[in-house]
């Protein structure tokens, strides 16, 4: 179980069919139109709403400046096996920061990846910062919490291992990603351990210019995810017909 904040991220919950404990509103925010719509929405599918005196929701939020709207929800934590072999899949190692892990899981979503999976010491995908991050992409696809050698090993020889690198890794432009692949990125500040490396496939890096020593690593998993999605959709492409 955890907790969501926002009556966005609280909608984006609603629409997916989570499975929820209860929502709890502000009582002064129960005159706002879009709350009583979307408390009426969460009555509509049987929800429980709770309304909480003034400075409740104050106490109790994990924001700074709390919204309105908390709710409670339980999630399916799926296994490793669960995960289609045949798609993109973006693994996260070590990765701390929620903000970095919410945006991958958003990004993920929409280049339209098979799963998330977060390894080693990663910050707990379920966690309000990450959640709020992800902005509603953690109800459109598996997160999974996983060891390192499990993921590595389900998908040995049915996916390529590409391990990212800061520099001295094949370019990400031209890798052929129409294929299933596994793409591992590391650590924000020290990257992957030569362990973890050695046993993936091939290394990859984002070709850059300029004087950065490197990437946040939610821009480069975005980069990367985006590169396969518009190779997969150029590889999905019909050709026209001939004309003669």
């Amino acid at each position: 179980m955890c907790v969501l904040e926002g009556p966005d991220l609280v909608d984006a919950a609603l629409e997916s069919g989570v499975e929820f404990e209860a929502v709890y509103v502000d009582a002064a925010a129960l005159e706002v139109a879009s709350i009583q719509t979307l408390t009426q929405k969460a009555g509509d599918k049987g929800v429980r709403v709770f309304a909480l005196a003034e400075g409740v929701v104050e106490k109790i939020a994990d924001a700074q400046t709390p919204q309105p709207v908390l709710a409670a929800v339980r999630f399916e934590r799926p296994d490793v096996t669960s995960i289609a072999k045949n798609g993109f899949v973006v693994v996260l190692h070590d990765l701390r920061d929620p903000g970095n892990v919410g945006t991958i899981i958003r990004s993920a979503d929409a280049a339209g990846a098979t799963a998330v999976i977060l390894t080693g010491q990663s910050v707990d995908p379920f966690n309000p910062k990450t959640l709020r991050a992800s902005a509603g992409s953690i109800f459109h696809l598996p997160v999974v919490v996983a060891s390192i050698d499990a993921v590595l090993s389900y998908f040995h020889g049915d996916a390529q291992l590409l391990a990212t690198v800061v520099r001295g890794g094949r370019s990400h432009r031209e890798v052929d990603f129409t294929g299933a692949s596994v793409v591992v990125i590391g650590n924000e500040a020290d990257g992957l351990d030569a362990a973890t490396i050695e046993r993936c496939d091939q290394t990859i890096s984002i070709p850059m210019d300029g004087r950065s020593e490197s990437l946040n690593a939610g821009v480069a998993a975005s980069l990367i995810a985006f590169e396969a999605l518009w190779q997969r959709r150029d590889a999905a492409a019909v050709p026209p017909p001939r004309s003669l």
